[in-house]
């Protein structure tokens, strides 16, 4: 991977770009539309699984006030402060997220080895964990949704799971039609939802006022010192309000801070925090409300509306989610830690909505999974927070080094900064490792599942390539060529490209076709293709030329890791002497490895066979370079690893 320039703090955004970049309100509008839905989605269940019969924390006045006061400040520390105030800074070229977080650290430590390999472990496993919060998410949320059936009509209880089965098999078999046609009523819909959401719970407030001592933070200090060991349990079920602040970081290079802040502080904290403030002045007044107080908080002539709202919100949390895994999947394959699979565009104008088969299916049979096995809200919450806090922790360990490395802060300053949040999220991730026999262990194993996929590819994927280029490398390019061209093999008309993972060595293709076919094209292209440790690479300086003479040519093509690759759109915007061809018409020469796993070779047996699995079942390779598949030659190659 490369080693980028570092992002500044307070560096121009380039999410999007500024001639192009619509105005703030429709970006903002947009923003709320596909940031927020996680998060504004939270109140439908977490204060039910906080006072849910398995914490064991009773239903009185001092629990309420003290658990809705540990909600509030939560979200202003944590959201407010941590992730709008400070993460946001952390941008890597405009673009934010765990896998941008990872590739700024990675590179800002790029002399030290063994801090930038750690730092690379710990990104890895804070994206495994993503995976395993982007199926909860979708099955909490749309389940909580659909409980408001109970509270409406109580003989709807057993059509609970099969609409929102149902509701979830919708979502995802529509995905490979892309998001643009319905993504134009998210913000209408959100604006809507945090609109009632805010004055139903003002509305409770009015009722009863004493509430509002939950906002001293006092409050939630005393609550905590009152029950200690209680509280932190508590804690597990308080982190569900939290749920989506990730979000807030990964969209930023969509929308840019400005609309992620102004939309944050302008309507949906202010939403948040009125509706939880009006749940607990309801079980304050209504200690009956406790099993769903979301839905208690409205007049029963707005419950079946208030369903059909909440389950729009909740498709809308789920698509943002879903989209976002798409997104990261693909910035993993071309950062080298997951095998490259079919991505699909899904807009002509957008380059990031994208659809990945693969991973839209795997997520699908998850989320079933999910549903069917825990059946209720309440029971995916123990298994809902592990997943988030563990990502939180990480992000927050990740942009010290940032701070620290990046923007060359004071050392004190930096863990001044950082360690705050470090406890509070740490302390928050303990609090739900108590959950992990309840559920927790749900998504620890599919973050192991991932972990374990990305790690082995990362490792066999690096070990292949430096096997690859020891072998290419015993004959230097140069070299060979000028031992070539002196003997004048026969020439034919058009152009061959070779791709090669060494521009210096010569290439395993092109030692075959000489040896089998005993011919030489008139232009020979040797490309190497790099994915950089950033974004976006700007099209002036994706490709670089090097001309060795009598028509053969040295070529690099540079993406960033959130870059479309096309690798024949790549060479016709490149302008060099000499080289210019048809990549259409050209012949696309690849060397394709079958890997031979062997004791001994730094890699344990069973990591090499799993490499060697993916390898052999990994995505055309041409269709993910974008190549003409009538004008590709693959020969073959045997590794030992």
């Amino acid at each position: 991977m490369g080693h980028p320039a570092s992002a500044a703090p307070g560096a121009q955004e380039i999410g999007v770009p500024g001639p192009h970049r619509p105005a703030l309100p429709a970006l903002s509008l947009a923003a709320l539309g596909v940031v927020y839905g996680d998060i504004g989605t939270s109140p439908l269940y977490t204060l039910s699984t906080v006072f849910d019969a398995e914490t064991g924390l009773p239903l009185n006045a001092f629990n309420i006030v003290g658990i809705v006061s540990l909600i509030f400040w939560s979200l202003m520390i944590l959201v407010s402060l941590k992730y709008v105030a400070l993460v946001l800074r952390a941008h890597n070229h405009g673009e934010g997220g765990i896998m941008a977080l990872l590739a700024l650290a990675a590179s800002s430590v790029a002399g030290q080895r063994r801090l930038r390999h750690m730092l690379l472990i710990v990104g890895v496993i804070g994206a495994s964990l993503f995976f395993g919060d982007s199926v909860i998410t979708p099955a909490i949320s749309v389940l909580s949704a659909v409980e408001g059936l109970e509270v409406a009509a109580p003989v709807l209880k057993t059509c609970v799971v099969p609409v929102t089965l149902v509701a979830l098999v919708a979502l995802f078999l529509l995905q490979r039609r892309g998001t643009a046609g319905i993504g134009v009523v998210f913000g209408p819909v959100m604006v809507l939802w945090f609109v009632v959401i805010g004055i139903a719970g003002l509305v409770n407030i009015v009722a009863a006022p004493i509430i509002l001592v939950a906002l001293n933070p006092l409050q939630g200090l005393g609550f905590f010192l009152h029950h200690r060991w209680l509280a932190f349990v508590a804690l597990g079920a308080v982190v569900l309000s939290l749920t989506g602040a990730e979000a807030l970081y990964a969209d930023m290079g969509h929308f840019g801070k400005r609309p992620i802040r102004l939309t944050w502080f302008g309507i949906v904290f202010p939403a948040l925090a009125l509706n939880y403030l009006g749940q607990g002045a309801l079980l304050l007044t209504h200690p009956a409300a406790q099993q769903n107080p979301f839905y208690h908080l409205f007049p029963d002539w707005a419950l079946f509306p208030m369903v059909a709202l909440a389950t729009a919100a909740t498709v809308i949390a789920s698509q943002a989610v879903i989209s976002g895994t798409y997104s990261m999947a693909k910035q993993a394959m071309q950062l080298s830690f997951l095998p490259r699979m079919n991505v699909v565009h899904t807009s002509e104008q957008e380059i990031g909505q994208i659809y990945v088969p693969g991973i839209n299916w795997i997520l699908l049979v998850a989320v079933v999974a999910a549903v069917l096995g825990f059946g209720s809200s309440t029971a995916l919450g123990a298994a809902y927070g592990i997943a988030v806090t563990g990502t939180m922790l990480i992000t927050t360990f990740l942009t010290f080094f940032v701070v620290r490395y990046a923007w060359h802060y004071n050392w004190l300053l930096c863990v001044f900064a950082t360690l705050f949040f470090f406890v509070i999220d740490a302390t928050f991730f303990a609090s739900n490792l108590l959950k992990i026999a309840a559920g927790g262990w749900f998504p620890l194993v599919i973050g192991a599942v991932m972990f374990t996929i990305m790690a082995t590819w990362g490792r066999g994927w690096e070990r292949m390539l430096a096997e690859a280029r020891v072998r290419a490398g015993t004959t230097p390019l140069k070299s060979y060529l000028t031992t070539l061209l002196a003997s004048s093999p026969l020439r034919v008309e058009g152009t061959a490209i070779f791709l090669t993972p060494n521009p210096d060595a010569v290439p395993h293709a092109l030692a075959n076709n000489l040896l089998h076919n005993h011919v030489l094209h008139e232009r020979v292209l040797f490309l190497t293709v790099i994915t950089k440790e950033v974004p976006y690479v700007p099209v002036a300086e994706r490709v670089v030329a090097r001309a060795l003479g009598s028509g053969c040519f040295q070529v690099s093509v540079t993406y960033g890791f959130k870059d479309e690759i096309d690798l024949p759109r790549s060479l016709v915007e490149c302008k060099v002497e000499g080289m210019s061809c048809e990549p259409i018409a050209a012949s696309w020469f690849l060397s394709r490895a079958t890997l031979v796993p062997k004791p001994g070779s730094g890699m344990a047996l069973w990591r090499g066979r799993l490499f060697a699995v993916m390898l052999h079942n990994v995505g055309n390779i041409a269709a993910f370079f974008k190549l003409p598949a009538n004008r590709v030659f693959e020969v073959g190659a045997q590794i030992e690893l």
